[in-house]
């Protein structure tokens, strides 16, 4: 049916009448409708018409409506973009993270509650692919061994690549699991390993220090059909030259270039000759060298400076200059930083004639020297007694306006002062101060010494209140020189202001002064020094370890009995010896021949739960051997060689004497004797009594009287020790038989019976 646009027009407009909406129920507070205003133009006639935007009524919303896929932008409209506020809003939804397969491990998976965050887990399986996160899960589950329970998981994936071998090999901490997935990989069909999947392998073996295996990795890929690059070899070299194995590194080489044809470039002839050279293989290096000429490549500077700085490790200067007069020729001249290589390789060497020699190939090639260069020479040549070549060199190097160190300053005033120059010494502390810096303690130290060498103690004193001033903090070095002075000069007065001095400034003077004696000792003898330290005693500055000081030096001088009258003032003094002072006095008690007050001393150091010196153990074993006390000396050994780590080569064999013993054969003695003649070992008291000691007990007398006599015979024993040691073989006898028989008796209950009747076999 036609219509009429003008019947079109009024249809619309009754529509727009009859849907309107009852304001009246949707808002009571509101009794008209809006006035909606009239359009001013028709709608097919230019853009739309806008409409007051109504506030806070939220029944209608005119305007634009959001453009979304499958509606175009709509613009304008009476039902166009309706909103509506609801009156209970409903709760958010959470919003759940999608899932991400990178992050997904199936460890957690037996467990749902458990919500792994990036943290729990390893950094390396967190990098891993999904199905190589599966294979590492196996071997977890399986204890990390290859079992049937982890090659019937692995057969659940379709294919492996080698490039997941590759990645499940790089994070595989057993090397034994490694080679068997590794082969179970090798084995499956359609399947072939890459270079890839063999480094991941050979890395692996190195990491867990399967480097043997590793280095047969080559003939493992030509087996299979993958013959080895130079790529393959250069791993394995640098893996050992990383490690130090210079020997490996010249076993893949040979390898290499012999057995499989390849030929290394340059970069890896220098890598092979500088592992060589850093592991002290010199002669190894330089037969690559030859094979490099051989193969017809030209050398680089890194190849004729590594076999420099080889020659030079070995003090092989002049073929190490004809190496240096080649590299010229076909290469270029070395620089400075080559040259100050070379001489900080010869300085710790004391090879001082050779840094010359290379000073002077650089002043040849005309390469200045820069301030590292300059320090290296100049404190080599200062600490190698050299110091005036190294003070021509400071002056050079303050010519050139060069910045001059103050660890080079250090150097040369030391080295002045130990010449006794120390008026130069002063000189250069003057000229280190105008130049900005500030002295350190080490050089005032030096300094203060050299004055108290030349007598000039009161200068030395103030040079010390100046470190005090500047807040250098000084220590017991720098307090010793004067310490000695004064005590050498009996100037006590001034030692013990000096003392009260050191109090102040919070200096330990009781240890200070143990260290002072140390030296005192060492430098005067401990007669000297006991005087100054019986000036010391009225004002209290008297300690153990002193005493122990002064203890050991009398007893190595064979002042035994002034060493003990020491020990006794001491524990007059209410001073608790230790473990040293008692072992002191067990060496000196047993030059006197008192063994029983050395067995107390020893008693007492076993009460306090220390073990007694090696030089106290063998001195009272000597001391009991003397009297007699054979098994009391025998126990010493064993409790000695229990004790001690490194026990004396003596009781070792005494206790291998005494198992040869068991035997009841002499020969057999006899042999472990001539084993401890051809080691150096002496035969002394302590041997012979051990001989005694295990022919009592295991064998016969005349077995042992075999063992003498032939050591008589070969002058190792004179005539009356012979008969002396005899003598001593038939009293142990007698009492080991005595010691079985009062055995016996106890065992069957005769001991009450024999004493009723005053038998003499039994101790009253």
């Amino acid at each position: 049916m036609n219509e009429s646009p003008t019947s079109i027009a009024i249809l619309l407009l009754n529509r727009e009448v009859l849907f309107q909406p009852n304001f009246e129920i949707l808002n009571p507070k509101l009794k008209m409708p809006p006035q909606i205003p009239k359009p001013t133009k028709p709608r097919n006639c230019g853009p739309p018409f806008t409409t007051p935007k109504p506030t806070n009524k939220f029944y209608f919303f005119y305007g634009h409506r959001n453009p979304s896929q499958n509606r175009p932008t709509v613009r304008g409209g009476l039902f166009s973009n309706r909103q509506t506020l609801n009156p209970n809003p409903s709760q958010p939804k959470p919003t759940t993270k999608p899932f991400n397969i990178k992050n997904w491990d199936p460890h957690f998976l037996s467990n749902p509650n458990s919500n792994p965050s990036p943290s729990t887990l390893s950094s390396a399986s967190l990098r891993l692919s999904p199905i190589a996160r599966f294979i590492v899960d196996a071997f977890r589950r399986n204890d990390n061994k290859w079992c049937p329970n982890v090659a019937a998981e692995l057969s659940k994936l379709r294919r492996i690549t080698p490039n997941l071998v590759a990645e499940v090999l790089k994070v595989q901490t057993n090397h034994t699991l490694a080679s068997k997935f590794f082969h179970w990989a090798g084995s499956q069909r359609g399947y072939h390993h890459n270079f890839a999947s063999y480094n991941a392998l050979a890395y692996c073996l190195n990491r867990h220090h399967q480097f043997r295996a590793a280095d047969q990795l080559p003939e493992l890929m030509e087996s299979q059909g993958k013959p080895p690059s130079e790529k393959q070899f250069e791993i394995l070299i640098r893996m050992h030259s990383d490690a130090n194995r210079g020997l490996r590194v010249y076993h893949v080489y040979e390898k290499m270039r012999n057995k499989f044809g390849v030929k290394p470039r340059v970069f890896l002839y220098n890598r092979v000759m500088d592992a060589l050279v850093r592991t002290g293989h010199l002669d190894l290096a330089l037969s690559v060298y030859d094979d490099l000429k051989e193969d017809g490549l030209v050398e680089e500077s890194v190849t004729f400076m590594v076999l420099v700085k080889g020659l030079c490790k070995c003090g092989r200067i002049d073929e190490m200059l004809e190496v240096l007069g080649r590299m010229r020729e076909r290469l270029c001249k070395p620089d400075v930083f080559a040259y100050t290589a070379l001489v900080k390789i010869l300085v710790p060497a004391g090879n001082l004639d050779a840094c010359l020699r290379v000073w002077e190939e650089m002043k040849r090639d005309r390469v200045e020297p820069d301030v590292k260069a300059y320090a290296t020479m100049i404190v080599g040549l200062a600490k190698g007694g050299r110091v005036q070549e190294g003070y021509e060199l400071f002056r050079e190097m303050k010519g050139k306006g060069c910045l001059v160190d103050r660890v080079i300053y250090g150097a040369l005033v030391e080295a002045f002062v130990a010449e006794g120059k120390v008026e130069l010494a002063f000189d250069l502390l003057k000229d280190l101060v105008s130049s900005g810096y500030r002295a350190d303690l080490g050089i005032y130290i030096c300094l203060i010494e050299g004055l108290c060498n030349l007598n000039r103690v009161q200068k030395a004193y103030k040079l010390f209140q100046l470190t005090v001033r500047e807040g250098l903090e000084p220590d017991f070095l720098t307090v010793k020189p004067l310490l000695v002075a004064y005590a050498e000069a009996n100037r006590m007065e001034e030692f013990c202001k000096l003392l009260e001095q050191m109090q102040k400034l919070g200096f330990p003077v009781i240890a200070d002064l143990s260290k002072f004696f140390s030296v005192l000792v060492e430098k005067k003898g401990p007669i000297m020094a006991l005087e100054t330290f019986g000036q010391l005693k009225e004002k209290g500055h008297v300690s153990v370890e002193i005493y122990n000081i002064f203890m050991d030096s009398l007893h190595k001088i064979g002042e035994v009995k002034k060493a003990l009258s020491l020990f006794d003032e001491m524990k007059g003094l209410s001073l608790k010896p230790d473990s040293f002072t008692y072992c002191t006095a067990i060496l000196c008690l047993v030059d006197l021949g008192e063994i029983k007050e050395a067995c107390a001393c020893h008693n007492r150091i076993i009460e306090m739960s220390c073990i007694p010196s090696v030089a106290a153990y063998s001195s009272l074993t000597k001391g009991l051997c003397q009297i007699g006390e054979i098994d009391e000396a025998m126990l010493l050994v064993r409790d000695c060689l229990g004790n001690v780590s490194d026990g004396p080569l003596e009781f070792k064999y005494s206790l291998t004497i005494i198992h040869a013993c068991k035997s009841n054969v002499a020969e057999k003695v006899i042999d472990v004797l001539n084993e401890m003649i051809e080691q150096g070992c002496s035969l002394d008291n302590v041997i012979y009594c051990s001989i005694i000691s295990g022919m009592c007990k295991h064998g016969t007398i005349e077995e042992a009287r075999k063992v003498f006599s032939n050591l008589r015979e070969r002058n190792f024993l004179t005539e009356s020790n012979t008969i002396v040691y005899d003598e001593l073989l038939i009293d142990h006898m007698k009492k080991k038989t005595a010691d079985l028989v009062l055995s016996s008796l106890k065992f069957f209950g005769l001991e009450s019976k024999l004493k009723a009747k005053g038998c003499k076999l039994l101790p009253s």
